[in-house]
């Protein structure tokens, strides 16, 4: 199963604290454990993504992204709620494709561990892609419980 391309993210900048030369990493970069909080959610919004995407062919050329906060001017039906991610429609006159973004942080503090995490991106993204579509969330992820 092919993942779709997450932008990378810059990264932090290294300090040389008290003269000694910039530290080097801790754990080799082909580990997991060397992956980032954020890399770890990007990567997570990545398997939940590719498998919408394998259930439905509508969500064909829709880009997916990250970011780590929504922005401050919420949209007129996002009044006193914080939006755990939005859809953008396609825009035929500019040539943009249609877009899914999921918003790290509130996601990740409405979840109520490590555990519940992959079901709160895969509920999220399950929710904007039903939107995009126009149809219900258990008619885009067959996994959708039915309870929501």
């Amino acid at each position: 199963m092919e993942l779709p391309d997450i932008p990378a993210r810059r990264g932090a900048r290294r300090r040389d604290r008290h003269g000694r030369g910039l530290r080097g990493p801790l754990i080799p970069p082909n580990l997991p454990a060397a992956r980032t909080r954020a890399q770890q959610f990007d990567r997570m919004v990545a398997r939940a993504a590719a498998r919408l995407l394998a259930h439905n062919p509508g969500l064909k050329g829709t880009e997916f992204g990250v970011e780590e906060i929504p922005p401050s001017d919420p949209s007129p039906w996002e009044y006193r709620t914080v939006a755990l991610g939005r859809a953008f429609p396609a825009d035929r006159g500019t040539g943009v494709a249609a877009r899914i973004v999921i918003y790290r942080r509130p996601v990740i503090s409405r979840a109520e561990g490590p555990d519940e995490l992959p079901l709160l991106v895969g509920l999220v993204l399950a929710e904007e892609a039903a939107a995009l579509l126009g149809v219900n969330p258990q008619d885009v992820d067959p996994e959708y419980p039915e309870e929501y």
